[in-house]
């Protein structure tokens, strides 16, 4: 299930792609399908194995082209192991939410950018995020948990301070928001809830089959609903230096850790 509209952020062959905070890989998978050279960054070192795991069978089975890979790398979302201009492409799917210093995360996103990069930034969308946080503290309130929530102005001006070039956005995912307000209400833990794993289920015969019918009343509702914002944004070609991008890389993105 991807966030981020691929055709609104077209990847090149061999473009260097960084999906940050990667998690189980979704778009990491999918940037090396259309062609990228992808880093998948985590600080989560057996989701990090996953996606090693994942990517060698996809490479095994022929569906990375040649050309395209994808690494893995632990690190920080706030002091990345990269050089500066380091990247074509940055996907940052559902991160700046679990982050305290997301600032200082967005600096590091545009210092990795080389200049006429783009970026592709989601967090939760307010109204639905906002219901949740109502309905339920354990939603939010533990370890690694949402430490905030987001308006679509707080994105795009702290994108804006770390020197991007803020375009366009769009919501997604509107009918997973019922789907966890009803978790919220019910238990957000509790998977085994009738209501809960029927809904479940029917988010997985969504996403499977891709009837047109829930594909369009997911489209309709995703302005009102949508589980997900998503902001697109460039660095500019004549980018102005701050003091925060004057250090220097820890490392070159492809001195990461191989793992396809």
């Amino acid at each position: 299930m991807l966030t981020v509209d691929f055709g609104r952020l077209p990847i090149s062959q061999g473009a260097r792609v960084l999906d940050l905070g990667c998690g189980a890989g979704r778009h990491a998978f999918e940037a090396a399908r259309r062609g990228g050279r992808v880093i998948a960054l985590d600080t989560d070192r057996k989701e990090l194995d996953q996606v090693a795991a994942v990517a060698a069978a996809m490479d095994q089975a022929g569906e990375i082209p040649a050309g395209a890979s994808i690494r893995t790398a632990a690190g920080d979302a706030t002091a990345m192991p990269f050089d500066d201009g380091a990247f074509d492409i940055v996907i940052a799917s559902e991160v700046m939410e679990h982050i305290r210093s997301d600032q200082a995360a967005m600096d590091e996103v545009a210092r990795v950018l080389r200049p006429g990069g783009l970026a592709a930034v989601t967090v939760p969308a307010w109204l639905p995020e906002r219901i949740c946080w109502l309905l339920s503290d354990d939603y939010h309130n533990v370890p690694g948990g949402h430490v905030r929530i987001f308006t679509q102005q707080e994105l795009q001006s702290k994108l804006s301070r770390a020197g991007l070039a803020v375009g366009g956005h769009h919501r997604a995912h509107a009918l997973h928001s019922p789907y966890w307000w009803l978790k919220c209400a019910v238990g957000v833990h509790d998977d085994g809830h009738p209501l809960a794993s029927a809904y479940h289920k029917l988010l997985v015969w969504d996403i499977m089959r891709k009837p047109s019918v829930t594909r369009m009343a997911d489209q309709a509702l995703n302005p009102l609903i949508g589980k997900s914002l998503v902001v697109y944004a460039s660095k500019p070609l004549a980018a102005t230096r701050t003091p925060h991008d004057e250090r220097d890389g820890l490392a070159a993105a492809e001195g990461a850790h191989a793992a396809a």
